[in-house]
């Protein structure tokens, strides 16, 4: 009779260590929407962080894709854990710390380049995602080792914590600046001979969310109901306490939220929380929503579901290609318009609707690209694969 329903547990969860679909489809959504994100930063007239609640419409085309960083940090823990069935805890370790200096150093070549199509040295270098995604995985195959129970307190005085710490200012530490650029405030650091780097993405509290990410891993285990239940109701749990918190202005973000002239500028301000680092409310904000949509995203099917399954098959490849492509189109369309060929940062001051478009174009270009690739992996052995 156990070993019966021993099979049958094993039946409900075959295939968690290689893919739930739900995930691949959550991860699609990432993808596209950071896609916009960056359409907008290559083709706009608009700064970098636009955040202000006077303009609906640039402001929301930002908020939205803050959904991209945290979705996809918290699924690369759950991933892990995945990957980690049938598997010692020293080989998911191993393959954690080398997955992430591998990102790590393709994050200041490969995408480096990307960014820049500069093919010279450059003299600073960018910390972006895929550096923090990297440097999170390195710590992670330490913190495997952890009791599941000790990981989730680890991760959540991450989250919860680090904002009692928005009161120490790396210029304010002398030799200790580095290091604190590096763990929590964005910043510049010397790297000698008239070199720079900088850290746009401090690695506290993503290791938090990664971690997170890892200590969700059990709730897979679930029949698809009870996975869904669990999921959907600690997304809602999440998403009103932040509406809860934040209503009080008493912790959770650097800037409070103020009433503003009209009724939409003051809920653009309640929802106008800090990226960079990420505070407790901005990852409340984005986690919450992204936990339900995980739960609802079990039943989701059709072409667009086959859309974003597929871009979420190949999160790698999606990104890399994505940086390229759109860099590209910028400097093609700047030389049509202008007839100048920039190949750094085209100034080309598309309005959001010519944005739109050009993300549309973009996706477009896109899925066949991908689909390619995901052919093209899968069924592969190579223990090389997995790091693509």
């Amino acid at each position: 009779m156990q070993k019966q329903s021993a099979a049958k547990a094993e039946s409900a969860v075959a295939g968690l260590s290689g893919r739930l679909e739900s995930i691949d489809l959550l991860r699609g959504l990432a993808m596209v929407l950071m896609a916009l994100d960056h359409t907008r930063g290559f083709f706009s007239e608009y700064g970098f962080n636009p955040r202000d609640v006077t303009e609906p419409a640039l402001f929301l085309t930002r908020w939205i894709t803050h959904f991209c960083a945290p979705t996809f940090i918290l699924l690369t823990g759950l991933s892990a854990w995945l990957y980690g069935r049938g598997k010692s805890t020293s080989e998911v370790s191993w393959f954690l710390f080398t997955r992430g200096l591998w990102l790590i150093l393709l994050e200041f070549t490969l995408i480096q380049f990307g960014w820049s199509f500069d093919p010279g040295l450059p003299a600073s270098l960018g910390g972006g995602i895929i550096w923090v995604i990297g440097a999170c995985m390195v710590l992670m195959a330490g913190l495997v080792y952890l009791p599941l129970a000790a990981l989730a307190v680890f991760a959540l005085a991450l989250i919860a914590g680090h904002n009692l710490f928005d009161g120490v200012r790396a210029e304010d530490l002398g030799a200790m600046t580095p290091l604190w650029h590096i763990l929590h405030q964005p910043g510049r650091i010397a790297l000698g001979g008239g070199f720079s780097a900088y850290v746009l993405y401090p690695i506290v509290p993503w290791i938090g969310v990664m971690a997170a990410g890892y200590v969700l891993g059990p709730i897979m285990q679930r029949p698809a109901e009870g996975r869904q239940r669990v999921l959907f109701g600690l997304g809602a749990a999440i998403t009103i306490g932040f509406v809860l918190l934040r209503a009080t202005n008493l912790y959770g973000d650097p800037a409070p939220w103020t009433v503003q002239e009209t009724p939409l500028a003051t809920v653009l301000s309640f929802i106008n929380c800090q990226k960079y680092p990420p505070s407790l409310l901005f990852l409340m904000m984005t986690l919450g929503p992204a936990l339900m949509l995980l739960a609802a995203f079990e039943h989701l099917r059709g072409p667009i579901a086959e859309w974003l399954r597929t871009f979420g098959q190949v999160p790698f490849f999606f990104y890399v290609t994505h940086i390229y492509l759109i860099h590209a189109l910028a400097v093609v369309t700047a030389y049509v318009l202008t007839g100048a060929l920039v190949l750094s940062r085209p100034e080309i001051g598309f309005g959001l609707p010519g944005v739109y478009v050009t993300w549309i174009v973009v996706l477009v270009l896109l899925y066949p690209l991908c689909r390619w690739f995901m052919d093209l992996r899968e069924g592969r052995s190579g223990w090389w694969w997995r790091y693509l």
